[in-house]
Order: C-alpha cells, then structure tokens, then sequence
C-alpha cells in the first residue's frame, strides 16, 4: 500500500506475531502516562485484541498500525488514530518510538504517512493531538507538520504526584475539495 509506505518504513496493521512488542509497550510504565493505562495488560488480553483488529476504523473508532523498518523488518513503534468521527470528519492521533530509534526521523516519516492516510483515504477534515506540556519531542514533532496549539488544559494528567497541563494541538486539511 504506497499510501502507508515510503522509502525507509511502512504502517502496517497488527499482526499474531507482534504479540511480543505490544506487551512490552503497553506494560512499559513510562508510557502509561499518556495512554491512560493504570494496570498491566496479560497476554492473554493483548492476543484478544490483536484478534479484533481486523475491525476496520469506521466499526472500532480507531485504527492502531505498527512502524516498521523497511529493510530490517523491525518494528520501530506504534501510531493510532483513535476517537475517530465520521460524522464529524476528525480523529485523534498519537505516535510512540521505542527509545532505541529515537531521534532517527521515524517518528516524522510515520506522522507524515498518517497525515497523508488521514486526509487523502478516509477524507477527514482534522486531526488532533494531547500532548504533555513537557514532552518536548512530541510538541516540536506535531508543530513540524503545522499542527497548531488550540488549548491547553490545565492540570489535566496526573502522574507521579503531580499535575500537569496537557495541550490540545490541531491540524486542518487545507487541501479538501
């Protein structure tokens, strides 16, 4: 699928075999903070949901695809749409890399991939992100792609004590007929 690929990654949907690297993403703590999660998910519980990801995104309100290298088949991290709204012509969108392919310009590639699906394929009219107010790396990425700063909710996510302020980001399609 050329609308999901470029020279150096493609989205591809869930598969039996990436058991393995979604129980280690989704149990890694560290990410719980923007994902929501509170409690660990068994192995049992991911394998059900790889099972039901053939649900296409007008039936499951989101779509989750794994990044993977072209060339070595490694699969780099994870970018959903979630929240999605036919009506509405929107969708939420999140990214993560695993730490070691950080910083190679994936996560830039995949957004773009994703952008381009979004707007061309399932004919949104916007897409959104939450981001932390200190994550840095993800603000610069969205801003990138000229997501722009619509809102900031104050002392929304709370982790490890404290509150903070997560930042609404949005992107119109500019390009919509």
């Amino acid at each position: 699928m050329k609308l999901l690929s470029d020279e150096n990654i493609h989205l591809r949907a869930l598969e039996p075999e990436d058991l393995h690297f979604l129980f280690t993403i989704e149990n890694d703590e560290s990410f719980w903070e923007v994902s929501s999660t509170q409690t660990p998910f068994s192995r049992f519980i991911l394998e059900q949901y790889i099972a039901n990801s053939h649900q296409d995104i007008f039936e499951a309100k989101q779509l989750r695809l794994i990044i993977e290298d072209n060339n070595t088949k490694k699969s780099l991290g994870i970018i959903d749409l979630f929240d999605y709204s036919p009506q509405h012509k929107r969708a939420g969108i999140g990214i993560l890399i695993i730490d070691s392919e950080q910083n190679k310009g994936f996560a830039s590639q995949a957004l773009k991939l994703l952008i381009d699906y979004s707007f061309e394929q399932l004919d949104l009219h916007q897409l959104f992100a939450n981001i932390t107010s200190e994550n840095v790396k993800s603000i610069n990425l969205f801003k990138k792609f000229q997501f722009k700063k619509i809102g900031v909710k104050k002392e929304w996510i709370y982790s490890k004590g404290i509150f903070k302020d997560e930042i609404l980001f949005q992107l119109i399609n500019k390009n919509e007929n």
